[in-house]
């Protein structure tokens, strides 16, 4: 089968990284997958964005063997295959090193949910994941990533097409779309809450969550049944 458009469209999803400033040099790493075959194309371990093309994506089916590609896939393969596996409504994932999101995994909180611009895209904190065992880290260490973060939605009962994004904890962000490009977006989104989150505790350090009903309207108005925001074409 001719993946050119797949591997396309996990180029330019790859490619928004550096652009966007959320990851340097080598780090992070976007996957796109297609649903009917069963494969996913993701950025190859270790190549420079500015290095690479749409050719060095790899393809991986969802039992992580290399369908096609002459490179090795990305060191977190095991970790986007497994929640494909387990979120089958999303069709792209992204995982950054972004300052402020990672700065939020490492202090092992999740992210509160302050003001409207975080109830825009989720009403929850943004969720964090336990931190892995001595165990695990010497185990499947991707896979049981995945795990963690599937452990920590189920635990706090959310729902990955409401919420699309986590820290795992000491680690860093992961997040997810209806495509590869919407992954991206939400990498961004979440940057942000990480930063006016941290710059609101800084001048507040005893805020509390906004109340839920401004939760609920800015996200409902935006992704509810009766929606209103934004126009039809346009992302955002």
């Amino acid at each position: 089968m001719n993946f050119k458009t797949l591997k396309e469209q996990a180029y330019e999803a790859n490619m928004e990284i550096p652009t966007q400033h959320l990851a340097i040099y080598t780090f992070g790493n976007v996957s796109a997958i297609d649903r009917q075959a069963g494969v996913m194309a993701i950025k190859p371990s270790g190549v420079p964005y500015a290095q690479l093309k749409v050719e060095d994506m790899v393809l991986v089916d969802l039992d992580n063997e290399v369908v096609e590609g002459r490179f090795r896939p990305s060191s977190d393969t095991k970790t986007h295959t497994l929640l494909y596996r387990h979120f089958a409504s999303i069709g792209g994932i992204c995982h950054t090193h972004s300052t402020y999101a990672v700065a939020w995994a490492q202090a092992l909180l999740p992210i509160p949910n302050l003001g409207t611009t975080h109830a825009d895209h989720l009403i929850p904190a943004v969720p964090i994941t336990e931190v892995m065992s001595d165990e695990m880290i010497q185990g499947d260490y991707e896979h049981e990533t995945g795990l963690q973060i599937l452990q920590a939605f189920e635990k706090q009962n959310l729902s990955p097409q409401e919420v699309e994004m986590v820290l795992v904890a000491c680690h860093g962000p992961f997040t997810w779309g209806k495509d590869a490009a919407k992954a991206v977006y939400n990498a961004g989104v979440l940057e942000e809450l990480a930063k006016m989150a941290y710059l609101t505790r800084q001048l507040n350090p005893s805020i509390g969550e906004i109340k839920q009903s401004l939760k609920d309207k800015h996200f409902l108005r935006k992704h509810g049944t009766g929606a209103y925001y934004g126009q039809e074409g346009y992302g955002g």
